[in-house]
């Protein structure tokens, strides 16, 4: 069971680390608690390839790297260069990332080859599957909530490229016998759904930095350059998978793939989404994965429908009746809370790297410091 798996970690850091740590490191701070357990419920350095031997200078210690990367993300550092500073000032932090003497401490430009080996390897999207793997293996989560966040970028936006097929011009009327007539090309959401393994789905997907724009709760609509963070996150606030794609791009195109990262990570009962995924080949997705699909109704441009739902809306809350799916749908708000804690506490708001992969792994080691804050979250 979940909470049984986090008991046992938990008294492991709490009865056996943390004394050791005080007689090391004498006073440790609340912080930096929060920073030890993060790390040791992590493991980074589990996941990282090491090199030994070869030709030149040896390189750093890309454990000790990796380590401080989780902690920039749990003390909000905008930037690369006030965590080399805070390294080399605090010895409590530098000595619980791996580096005993301040000249230990790599320069920026390490840092960032560093950076650009984890985003090459993909090593936070490892180490989130096996987290949420082994603490989910046992364990049945009631829903997953489905939501995107806009991610701003200091790049310059790409020209939203549209995909023309190319037909050849023939006679119209009816095929001569034998002849082929080339079909129009299908969404991709239909791609997704009749023919495509989930590696060719997240391949498919447009991950280029342009220009989104979305319209909130009041109505007005904002714009922003950069990309959208899509999470699935299940009861508690815990993210279960994350794909980054171009800030263009719908909702609903990542659902399927999201859905299938997911499924192969936990049982859940409930998928929860707003009214963007409110598409035929989602619902029906969601019901062939075994699940049950909670999913906002969308009117667009029906008129009567969309008058219709606001006056059952009305009615409702007039007589005071809830449904059950009504109740359910209200779990979908766990979602948003990660997206508000992920930006407000670590340092989503701040990305500072180019490039979708480099972007990616910025926002999954404030993704890994969050998932693991929110687990231990349980037993302490």
């Amino acid at each position: 069971m979940l909470r049984d798996t986090l008991s046992q970690k938990w008294e492991q850091i709490q009865g056996n680390l943390f004394p050791w740590l005080c007689e090391e490191l004498g006073e440790v701070t609340e912080k930096q608690q929060q920073l030890i357990s993060i790390l040791e419920l992590l493991r980074v350095e589990e996941y990282i390839y090491t090199y030994y031997g070869g030709v030149g200078r040896p390189s750093d210690d890309r454990s000790a790297i990796a380590r401080a990367f989780v902690a920039k993300a749990v003390y909000n550092f905008p930037t690369t260069k006030m965590l080399i500073e805070r390294l080399k000032s605090d010895i409590n932090i530098r000595r619980i990332c791996g580096w005993e003497r301040r000249s230990d401490v790599p320069e920026e430009w390490t840092f960032s080859r560093a950076f650009s080996e984890f985003a090459d390897n993909h090593l936070t999207e490892r180490v989130q599957k096996a987290l949420i793997t082994e603490c989910y293996k046992d364990d049945l989560v009631g829903h997953i909530s489905r939501d995107s966040t806009a991610i701003e970028a200091r790049e310059k936006p790409q020209k939203k490229q549209v995909e023309k097929e190319t037909l050849v011009k023939r006679k119209p009327g009816r095929p001569k016998k034998g002849e082929e007539v080339p079909d129009k090309s299908k969404k991709r959401i239909e791609k997704q759904v009749s023919q495509m393994s989930l590696k060719e789905m997240i391949d498919d997907l447009p991950t280029a930095c342009n220009v989104g724009s979305k319209k909130n709760s009041k109505g007005n609509t904002s714009h922003w350059i950069g990309y959208k963070l899509h999470i699935d996150s299940a009861d508690g606030g815990i993210p279960i998978s994350c794909l980054l794609t171009s800030a263009s791009t719908h909702d609903s195109q990542v659902s399927i793939p999201l859905a299938e990262m997911t499924s192969k990570r936990v049982t859940n009962l409930y998928d929860l989404m707003d009214s963007a995924y409110d598409v035929p080949q989602i619902h029906e997705h969601s019901k062939k994965l075994g699940h049950i699909p909670l999913i906002d109704k969308n009117a667009r441009r029906n008129k009567e429908l969309k008058l219709e739902l606001e006056a059952e809306s009305k009615r409702c809350r007039h007589a005071g009746y809830k449904t059950a799916q009504t109740i359910r749908y209200n779990e979908r708000s766990t979602v948003e809370r990660v997206n508000g804690r992920l930006k407000d506490e670590f340092n989503a708001r701040a990305v500072r790297v180019r490039g979708p992969k480099k972007v990616m792994c910025h926002l999954m080691f404030g993704i890994l410091a969050l998932t693991a804050d929110q687990l231990l979250k349980f037993v302490t």
